[in-house]
Parts: structure tokens; sequence; C-alpha cells
């Protein structure tokens, strides 16, 4: 993904060059001339074009701006009921994800959603434990984090 970065930024000075102008506006369009010239011989490449990753990574924070609003909404309800109905619980969840940082991110991601709470991670990276605050069925909630934050997650980081 870097040497794609380094060389859509070569190409856009190339252009700047050819173009004998040294402006911002002469370094975008060359920049977007080398983005297409490089999506189209993308079948040369090892990895996966560069923009990929990109959308894969804003989708991660709009998912995570979605999830942050409706487990603050959620939370709220909880709060102003008049009566408690919370059911806090702890539950255990199998990760795929391989690396330290994808681990990492998935529990910062939990942690920082308002309700639940990343206790513990397993000695092999492989088991989270999470506090709920109110939680109703736990496959469902397991079920809620893999289709959500795992899955996105692996779309940044794998090839």
């Amino acid at each position: 993904m870097a040497f794609q970065i380094l060389l859509n930024v070569f190409l856009a000075a190339l252009w700047m060059f050819l173009q004998v102008s040294f402006s911002a506006r002469t370094f975008i369009i060359g920049y977007l001339l080398g983005m297409l010239l490089m999506l189209g011989m993308r079948r040369f490449f090892t990895e996966r074009f560069y923009l990929h990753r990109v959308w894969a990574v804003i989708y991660l924070f709009l998912l995570f701006l979605k999830e942050l609003v409706k487990a603050n909404l959620d939370v709220l309800k909880l709060v102003l009921s008049p009566k408690l109905k919370m059911r806090p619980g702890i539950f255990a969840l199998e990760t795929e994800l391989k690396t330290d940082w994808e681990v990492t991110l998935l529990s910062n991601l939990i942690t920082l959603t308002p309700g639940t709470l990343v206790i513990d991670v397993s000695d092999d990276n492989k088991t989270l434990y999470i506090h709920a605050i109110d939680i109703g069925d736990v496959a469902e909630a397991v079920d809620s984090i893999k289709n959500s934050f795992e899955k996105a997650i692996m779309e940044v980081s794998r090839r």
C-alpha cells in the first residue's frame, strides 16, 4: 500500500513538472490522473489497490459513529426509565483477528461504545471478555460485534 501511495505522489509530481506549474491545483489534478492510471494497471500490483483500504477505514469510522450514537441512545433509555430493567453481564467473544493491533483496535472500539467494556483479553489474544450494562441475548451481542466491528477491521487489515 505504501508503495502505491508513493508511486501516486511521484506521478503527481511528474505531472507538475510536465505542466511546468507548481501549484496545489496541478498537483491534485496529477494525483487524480495518477490514480486513474494506477487503477487501470492494478492487476500488475501484488496488493489490492490502496483506495480499497482507504474506503474500508472510512467505512469503519462511520460504522463506529453509527454504533456510538445507537449505544448512547440505548444507555439514555436505561438511565431515564423509571424502573431499572438492566441485565448486566459478562460474556466471552471469540475473535478471528490475528495481530495485536487488530485485537487492540477491536477492544478500544468496544470500550469506547457506551454500555460495554472489555475487561480482559486472553493470553492468546483469541478471547475478549466483555461487560455489558444491559445484555439480553449473548449470542445476539456476539453476532452484532462480529458482523460489525470485527468484519470491518478485517476488511481494513487484510490484503
